[in-house]
């Protein structure tokens, strides 16, 4: 018989529609092969379903605050229940950008110089230290939002008037812009799935590039790297998988810039929708979307 598998999707964050969409993707490729599969709100009710649904296992389909940043986790550890995805301190540590660079630095994983800035210096002040430390252009981003969510590239004209819609945040990073091909690397387990290229539209891939199919994001597979190259980005995947001590399927986003690779981030939950990127690539290396959701479920645990 086969097992009965709660789906988590939905949620607060500013990416509650993607989980949505990756929540009935998980549980439409479940139902097409006999499972048992529900799918629930990640709210005050959430205890009530796991207690009369009994769940064999529970898929965390949330992305970004509160579904990959050790919060649901802790709570999905008091169940007992095994959950996918990695576990309270790894996603805390991968959600938190700053806290993720530090790891990569002090471990000789490339990842672009940055600043912290919480919005307590004068404008002059920010400009010069921008100027010491990175130069022009630079990126600025919450510390700890996923899918691109609030990220600009920002200039020394334009970086006040982007900085200003990030106030909520308190406290955000800055980082050097690094210019040239965007690469992203996936990890299954502890075996390198494979990477894809991306160039989009846009002037970079943000979130209206990853999810707006009008956005005409192209993806490249297989990536034009040499045999050199390809083995250095599924090597630093695997090395940023294994220091974060991730669980299930992890997406390294990078950027190859003058024969070095840049790690910007480490995604612990990356989407399962119809225009993610580790089904796509799982696809090309011959992995069907029901076997990967089936590692996924069986990489499942607790105590993580």
């Amino acid at each position: 018989m086969k097992k009965k598998i709660l789906i988590i999707s939905g949620g607060i964050s500013k990416e509650r529609v993607i989980s949505l969409e990756t929540g009935n993707q998980v549980a439409k490729e479940l139902k097409k092969n006999k499972y048992n599969v529900l799918i629930t709100e990640p709210d005050f009710k959430l205890f009530d379903v796991i207690k009369s649904f009994k769940p064999n296992i529970i898929f965390n389909a949330l992305h970004g605050q509160f579904g990959e940043d050790g919060y649901i986790q802790t709570i999905l550890e008091t169940t007992g229940i095994p959950y996918t995805h990695s576990g309270v301190i790894s996603s805390a540590i991968a959600m938190d950008k700053e806290l993720s660079k530090k790891i990569f630095i002090k471990n000789k994983i490339l990842t672009p110089k940055y600043i912290t800035y919480s919005f307590d210096k004068s404008k002059l002040k920010l400009i010069k230290l921008i100027e010491k430390k990175l130069k022009f252009p630079v990126v600025i981003k919450p510390i700890n939002e996923g899918s691109s969510v609030n990220v600009f590239i920002c200039t020394k004209k334009n970086i006040f008037q982007n900085i200003k819609l990030l106030k909520s945040y308190n406290r955000v990073i800055i980082e050097k812009f690094i210019p040239g091909r965007e690469i992203q690397a996936a990890i299954i387990g502890s075996k390198k799935l494979g990477a894809i290229e991306l160039k989009p539209k846009r002037k970079f891939y943000d979130y209206q590039a990853k999810y707006n199919s009008k956005s005409k994001t192209k993806h490249i597979i297989p990536v034009d790297l040499s045999i050199n190259h390809y083995n250095k980005i599924m090597n630093l995947a695997l090395k940023a998988h294994r220091l974060i001590g991730c669980k299930g399927v992890t997406r390294s986003d990078f950027k190859f810039f003058n024969g070095n690779f840049y790690l910007l981030e480490i995604n612990t939950q990356p989407g399962m929708t119809r225009l993610s990127l580790v089904p796509e690539i799982a696809s090309y290396y011959g992995i069907s979307f029901i076997k990967l959701i089936e590692f996924i479920l069986k990489d499942a645990s607790t105590n993580k």
